[in-house]
């Protein structure tokens, strides 16, 4: 394919407080120059592409993705109940929607059978089936009676996690994964509101030993891990033993949230909001109610979790929107919400948001210490691009409408090729 070159395009490089005027050139899979105003980048050998004045910018990064969650609403059996064929079939649909979407990468935060993520993560890889780049993780490991062990002495029940119990079970479930080929390990170390028949967010359900186990075979292995972490106590023992992608993180303490922000560059916190808005104010018509809403206490947690957001970012902790879309009514496809309860419920700028949900997403796919390729317009980095049809910084809601995607490009190729805007003329000058 030849070079293409993008002019007269408002670039959002991931890094600023604003877009400019600019031009992109991409040679193979990665940038090849980025300047600013026109005519600058030499047109001879490439294919032109006239953004007129639309935005082009790095894909989205998903860190909190459950891309074979099933969008289902009925009770957690129901995914477990799915056999594992059609639930493929599932996965593979769901992944081909979160790239038409604009999520170019994603980091799993826990399939929902234990070879799904590896699976569509192969076949994506081998140019098979269409999605983002993938983190593939384990089930989220579980104990007996932790959150969502739906089992029952009379009769067996699967949710959507891997149960083990003891250090030594632990390890050996690791490693199992491990051989398989998993690129994370998920440990559901608090309970959850959402769950609390089985454990609430303040109990700690994955012991000591049982974490030290579980992140000393992950650690030896170079496999990464995140944990279900809502209580203070789980935060700090995923902090303790290098889990470096924590999620949700509701109840902590002001201390720890001055922990992590002295340990900013080793940790990345998910709040995932969106599921927690959705539940409490969208899901009458799948039968949450008001009584259920009140006991799990799930106003009061989605005010909490913006506060806690807030408290973190500016102790300098990396942030990342998106996280436990896959519900009938939270479903895939619609991740980008969380980029507007991050503008206008918890009051971070939309170009700070933008910033958390492509510069910090690559970081985070990328892993601590590692070289990041990806969320940002930059020399050299991969062509991992998104051109929107509109200002995302004056709308943030523009993701979400799928016809606004005028572009999606991962690593240098189109999944969806370049195609004109629909405003008129007058509106296409870039200012």
């Amino acid at each position: 394919m030849k070079n293409q070159l993008y002019t007269n395009v408002s670039v959002f490089d991931g890094v600023s407080k604003g877009t400019y005027l600019g031009e992109v050139l991409i040679q193979g899979n990665r940038i090849k120059a980025v300047v600013k105003g026109k005519n600058q980048i030499s047109k001879e050998g490439a294919e032109v592409i006239d953004g007129q004045g639309s935005t082009l910018m790095p894909g989205l990064v998903n860190c909190h993705g459950h891309i074979s969650y099933p969008n289902l609403g009925g009770s957690l059996s129901d995914i477990g109940d799915i056999p594992p064929e059609e639930h493929m079939l599932l996965t593979v649909h769901n992944a081909k929607t979160m790239i038409d979407y604009g999520f170019t990468a994603v980091v799993s935060a826990a399939a929902a059978k234990p070879r799904l993520d590896i699976v569509l993560r192969n076949e994506i890889e081998a140019g098979r089936v269409p999605g983002p780049r993938l983190r593939a993780c384990t089930p989220q490991f579980n104990t007996t009676a932790g959150p969502w062990d739906a089992r029952q002495l009379h009769m067996d029940h699967a949710t959507f996690d891997e149960i083990a119990d003891g250090p030594i079970e632990f390890r050996r479930k690791v490693r199992m994964y491990i051989r398989e080929g998993v690129d994370m390990v998920k440990l559901s170390i608090s309970g959850d509101n959402f769950s609390r028949e089985f454990a609430g967010e303040q109990d700690t359900t994955i012991s000591e030993d049982e974490i030290a186990a579980a992140t000393e075979v992950a650690h030896s292995r170079g496999v990464r891990l995140c944990s279900h972490s809502r209580s203070d106590q789980s935060v700090l023992l995923s902090m303790k033993y290098g889990i470096e992608i924590i999620h949700h993180a509701t109840h902590i303490s002001d201390r720890t949230v001055e922990k992590l922000g002295r340990k900013s560059s080793k940790f990345f916190v998910c709040p995932a909001l969106g599921i927690t808005y959705a539940t409490a104010y969208e899901a009458q018509d799948w039968g949450v109610d008001a009584d259920y809403v009140e006991t799990r206490y799930l106003v009061r947690e989605f005010e909490l979790g913006c506060k806690i957001a807030r408290k973190l970012v500016a102790a300098g902790v990396k942030v990342l929107p998106f996280g436990d879309y896959g519900v009938a009514w939270n479903p895939l496809g619609t991740d980008s919400r969380d980029l507007e309860h991050f503008v206008n419920q918890v009051g971070f700028s939309p170009a700070q948001t933008l910033t958390m949900a492509t510069k910090w997403g690559g970081e985070c796919y990328a892993g601590v210490g590692n070289t990041v390729e990806i969320g940002e317009v930059k020399e050299d980095y991969l062509a991992d691009l998104i051109m929107i049809d509109g200002d995302p910084l004056s709308d943030i809601t523009l993701f979400q409408d799928q016809d606004n995607f005028l572009m999606i490009m991962k690593n240098g190729e189109y999944h969806k090729k370049p195609r004109n805007r629909r405003i008129s003329r007058k509106q296409r000058q870039v200012r």
